[in-house]
């Protein structure tokens, strides 16, 4: 359980954190998701999708939020090509993005399920929009999930399109590829 009453702090995810990483995004995935995938598409994604993609974490460019010393949120921001998904998903070269011509990746936000509905989501966010902004990039786009679609259309995320992604079990699962303006 996360101590909500303390004042959350925000710092670069570490190398060293990769398996409390994928716990919270499990969990979060395990217990937000509910109502919008089922039990077999939720396992199926955490297996095959969702998890930490050691990239960022190389890169610096994933971040997590701490209240009394716990992992309550994670996420990030990409300047690679990859859109969405850990590791285990990636099975190609992630080369660098144009910042004056494409746009920056909004990536893996997870929140755990004690401290969502708390804005944690809403100030990670906003630090990854301003960190791919200072670096020239002029839109951000991302690949959310069914439960994270609300949260990004309230910060000006428009929907591209709804992909169904195909996962190794068999199992579908429905994402919406999103995008939006950095203001200057």
């Amino acid at each position: 359980m996360i101590d909500t009453g303390s004042q959350p702090s925000i710092r670069l995810a570490h190398l060293t954190e990769v398996t409390p990483l994928n716990a919270l995004i499990a969990a979060s995935a395990t217990e937000l998701s509910r109502g919008y995938y089922s039990t077999r598409q939720i396992t199926s994604l955490i297996t095959h999708v969702f998890g930490v993609d050691t990239q960022l974490l190389a890169d610096q460019t994933y971040f997590v939020i701490e209240r009394a010393g716990e992992l309550a949120a994670c996420g990030g921001w990409s300047r690679r090509r990859t859109l969405y998904g850990g590791d285990q998903a990636k099975d190609t070269s992630d080369p660098l993005l144009d910042p004056a011509t494409e746009a920056a990746r909004i990536r893996a936000f997870f929140v755990h399920p004690s401290a969502s509905r708390q804005g944690l989501g809403r100030r990670l966010l906003v630090h990854c929009e301003s960190a791919a902004r200072a670096a020239g990039f002029r839109r951000a786009k991302l690949m959310a999930t069914l439960p994270g679609v609300p949260l990004y259309r309230a910060l000006g995320y428009e929907p591209l399109e709804t992909v169904e992604h195909h996962l190794p079990d068999g199992q579908r699962a429905k994402f919406v590829r999103m995008e939006r303006a950095l203001e200057s």
